[in-house]
């Protein structure tokens, strides 16, 4: 029996015959076509678009990997564009080169790298426009810096009322950021020495926003852009700015205070729903408008104004982030999940797009100017550029792409 077994062991080319070789060789180049079809690099195939723009894919639910082959920024310091305080690599902060070394991995799928040609080519005759607070300005200079890399060939202007605004000539691809902080136009209100409703109440003095007005630097944005991105949040948790008791956000509707006087979360939910009322009227047919979700804030040890700081250097575990975030713990940094339930609520159900950036930033701590930022405190809020936002405007390709894939 050993010996059947080792003479069956034994390769004889005289006992393959033409027809038996032909199928094999046959079986072998159909079997190594199906392993490069499943194998090829995504950058040559087709199947690219479906692996890394899954539909089903959640690109918020991933983790930090640091990447030590990052040998440099997506853009140069010296761009322009780049506030002072977020300049980090011109500030010298100590870690401000390997901030740009952690890259964003989802579970489900990969997130590709911005490409800033393919980005200009895409969107060539298209306008882009932020909407929001200076979180969305870091956000628009990253994008900014990272296209004037490859294109300088750039005009300035400020198109439909924006605080800034850039066309890339070859391309004639604007972008434009809108300043707005409370979406809603508002200024200072002081009691009429004739008395009134307000006055009535006590009140002497505050912030009138009128919930129902667009503030008039976005007011013609709707009407210009393509793509338009907003954002709210920071100023509505601000008691440093607007005082509950000396100087309290009074809320006005078709020209008549708002009585009894609601709180600020309830004064969100009305700017949003009237804010949605208002693109759907203003917007062109095939605009697509995403709301970014809240920004982030990391300040430890107390908020900005009682000696809060952020001098962490790596990203934050998940355990940390619970921590820090958690609702349970009603922590200094609780606005960012406060904030996005509003913005949940108010946008589900209608025609658009909520680009969540939050939960990613939640671990990069370590990616704020801190001390380097050039204020008396600490700047645990906004983000070193070239820094964090630029994974956010990854998130957007990305999101763009799942969009024009369901369309």
């Amino acid at each position: 029996m050993a010996n059947q077994w080792k003479k069956l062991k034994q390769p004889s080319s005289l006992s393959i015959s033409p027809s038996c070789l032909f199928l094999s060789l046959l079986c072998f180049a159909s079997l190594f076509l199906a392993f490069s079809l499943f194998n090829t690099s995504p950058q040559t195939t087709s199947v690219k678009n479906s692996v890394l723009y899954s539909k089903s894919c959640n690109f918020t639910n991933g983790q930090w990997i640091y990447d030590p082959s990052i040998k440099s920024p997506r853009y140069d310091n010296t761009c322009k564009e780049i506030y002072k305080g977020w300049n980090c690599i011109g500030s010298k902060k100590s870690n401000a080169f390997d901030i740009v070394k952690w890259r964003w991995k989802p579970y489900q799928c990969h997130l590709p790298q911005f490409d800033p040609v393919s980005f200009l080519n895409r969107f060539r005759n298209k306008n882009i426009g932020f909407v929001g607070d200076s979180l969305n300005r870091n956000m628009f200079v990253s994008l900014f810096c990272t296209l004037k890399r490859v294109s300088g060939d750039v005009k300035k202007w400020r198109p439909a009322g924006a605080d800034r605004g850039f066309t890339f000539l070859k391309y004639n691809l604007t972008i434009s950021y809108h300043r707005t902080n409370l979406l809603a136009r508002y200024g200072r209100w002081s009691a009429n020495a004739n008395g009134g409703v307000l006055e009535s109440l006590g009140y002497k003095e505050g912030y009138r926003v009128d919930v129902d007005v667009p503030e008039g630097t976005w007011a013609d944005a709707p009407s210009f852009h393509d793509i338009l991105i907003f954002n709210t949040g920071h100023w509505w948790w601000a008691p440093s700015k607007f005082d509950p008791v000396k100087s309290p956000m009074l809320f006005f509707e078709k020209g008549n205070p708002v009585v009894p006087p609601v709180s600020p979360d309830s004064g969100l939910d009305m700017v949003l729903k009237h804010m949605i009322s208002y693109l759907n009227k203003r917007i062109r047919p095939r605009t697509t408008v995403f709301m970014r979700t809240q920004s982030p804030r990391h300040f430890e040890g107390g908020d900005w104004d009682q000696g809060g700081s952020c001098q962490r250097s790596q990203p934050l575990s998940s355990q940390e982030v619970e921590e820090l975030f958690s609702l349970k713990n009603n922590g200094t940094n609780v606005e960012v999940r406060l904030v996005n339930q509003h913005l949940y609520r108010a946008f589900q159900g209608t025609r658009f797009h909520v680009l969540d950036i939050s939960h990613v930033s939640e671990f990069r701590a370590d990616a704020h100017p801190s001390t380097a930022g050039g204020k008396k405190h600490d700047d645990c809020m906004h983000w070193c550029l070239p820094g964090l936002t630029d994974i956010w405007n990854d998130l957007f390709v990305a999101y763009l792409r799942n969009i024009e894939d369901r369309t």
